[in-house]
C-alpha cells in the first residue's frame, strides 16, 4: 500500500520567486547572469512571472552593501511598486524586528493592501547579518532572544489587525486599545494579509508553529524538509494550531534538456564562484547558526558549494530535465511542501521556460496522483 498523502496535497504547488532587487543576482559567482536589479527590469519580470504559474513574489531585505550584493532596493517600497505594477502576484515584504516598530509596519502592510485588492504578504526575518544592525546604531540580540522578538511582533501584528481595541503587552512591544482604520482586506482563508517566516532552528520551528502562516525553509534533501515540516506539524497541535502552517521550500532552478547540460551549468556556478565573497558570507552565517543552543542554525552543515546560492537552493535538487524537475518538485509535496520558492540564473529566459516546460508536467503529475488515491 503507498503511503498517504498529506493534508493539502489536492490543492496544486504554488511558486513564489526571489525577486532580484539586490545587484549581483541570486547566485554568488562570475558567471554571467542576464539579471538586473533595476525597477524597470523587475517589473518586466513580475508582469511575466504572473502569467507563468507565479503566485507569490519574496523582495529581499539587505541594508548595506554584503557578499556581492553592492545595491539593494528597499524591500516594501519596491514590494509596492511591484503590486501596482501587477493584477494577480502576491508580494511578500520582507521586514527585520528591531529595525521596524511593528504598529508602523502593520499601518504600511494595510495600505498596500488597499492599493493591491488584498495582494500584501511580509516575510518576518530574525536576522542573519549583525554588521546590519550593529551600524545602524541598532543592538544585536543573542539568537534566541531574536526569535522571541519576532515572535511577539507576529502577535502583535495579527492583534491589530483583527481587533477593535487591540491590546499587547510584551517585553519587546506594547500596544493599548488601538483601533487601526482601515483594517487590511480580510476574505475567506485570509483573514489578514499573510505572515512568512524562515528559519531552521528549533527557535524558528516554534515559534512557526505557535503563530506564524508560512515557514519558508532553506534548500535541503527530503529527508531535512520532512523533519522540519514534523516539527513545526508537532508544535502546531499543540498549540491548537493543526494544519494552520504550510510550507515553502527554497529552490535554485537549472533546467535544460539534458541532465548533462543542466550539470554543466551548475558546475560553471561553482568553478566560477566569488571564493572571498562566498568564505565571507559562510562566516558570518555560520556564526549565526553556532549561537543556536542546539547547534540547527539556518546554513548550519552548508558547504562552499552550497553557499554559493545563499539559501542552499542548489541543496533542492531542481536541477536537470523538465520531468526531472517536476517529479522532484513532487517528491517534496509528498512531505506536506505547498510552494517552491525559486531563484533563476536568467530569470526572464527562466521564468518563462519554467511556465512552459515544467509547470505543465507538475499540473499532470498532480492530477494522476489525486487519481491514484
Amino acid at each position: 500500500m503507498s503511503a498517504p498523502l498529506p493534508p493539502g496535497f489536492h490543492e496544486p504547488l504554488k511558486f513564489a520567486y526571489w525577486v532580484p532587487n539586490v545587484s549581483g543576482g541570486l547566485v554568488v559567482s562570475k558567471i554571467e547572469q542576464r539579471t538586473d536589479w533595476s525597477y524597470e527590469y523587475n517589473k518586466e519580470l513580475a508582469q511575466l512571472a504572473e502569467n507563468n504559474g507565479f503566485e507569490y513574489a519574496l523582495s529581499q531585505v539587505r541594508y548595506i552593501a554584503s557578499y556581492g550584493a553592492a545595491y539593494q532596493h528597499e524591500s516594501t517600497s519596491f514590494s509596492l511598486a511591484l503590486l501596482l505594477a501587477t493584477e494577480r502576484l502576491k508580494v511578500i515584504a520582507a521586514v527585520h524586528p528591531g529595525l521596524w516598530q511593528p504598529g508602523v509596519l502593520a499601518k504600511w502592510l494595510a495600505t498596500a493592501d488597499h492599493l493591491s485588492n488584498g495582494r500584501v504578504a511580509t516575510n518576518v526575518v530574525s536576522g542573519w547579518f549583525k554588521d546590519e544592525f550593529v551600524k545602524l546604531g541598532e543592538p544585536w540580540l543573542e539568537h534566541g532572544e531574536r526569535y522571541r522578538r519576532s515572535e511577539e511582533f507576529i502577535r502583535y501584528l495579527k492583534e491589530i489587525w483583527t481587533s477593535e481595541h487591540a491590546e499587547f503587552n510584551g517585553d519587546f512591544y506594547r500596544l493599548h486599545d488601538f483601533d487601526l482604520k482601515p483594517k487590511p482586506i480580510a476574505s475567506e482563508g485570509r483573514p489578514h494579509p499573510e505572515i512568512f517566516q524562515g528559519g531552521n532552528s528549533s527557535d524558528a520551528r516554534g515559534m512557526a508553529g505557535r503563530v506564524s502562516d508560512w515557514y519558508f525553509a532553506n534548500g535541503n534533501t527530503p529527508e531535512g524538509i520532512a523533519e522540519q515540516i514534523r516539527d513545526v506539524n508537532d508544535v502546531a497541535a499543540v498549540n491548537g494550531r493543526a494544519g494552520a502552517v504550510r510550507f515553502g521550500v527554497n529552490g535554485f532552478f537549472i533546467g535544460r534538456s539534458t541532465e548533462s547540460e543542466a550539470r554543466d551549468v551548475l558546475r560553471e556556478i561553482v568553478d566560477k564562484a566569488d571564493r572571498e565573497a562566498v568564505e565571507g558570507f559562510g562566516s558570518a552565517v555560520k556564526q549565526a547558526g553556532q549561537s543556536t543552543g542546539d547547534k540547527k542554525g539556518m546554513w548550519q552543515d552548508s558547504e562552499f558549494a552550497d553557499l554559493v546560492q545563499y539559501n542552499d537552493g542548489f541543496r533542492t535538487g531542481l536541477i536537470g530535465t523538465p520531468e526531472q524537475i517536476a517529479h522532484r518538485m513532487i517528491e517534496y509535496k509528498r512531505l506536506g511542501v505547498n510552494l517552491f520558492l525559486l531563484g533563476f540564473l536568467h530569470y526572464l529566459e527562466d521564468v518563462e521556460y519554467f511556465g512552459r516546460e515544467v509547470l505543465p508536467i507538475v499540473r499532470e503529475l498532480e492530477a494522476r496522483e489525486l487519481e491514484r488515491v
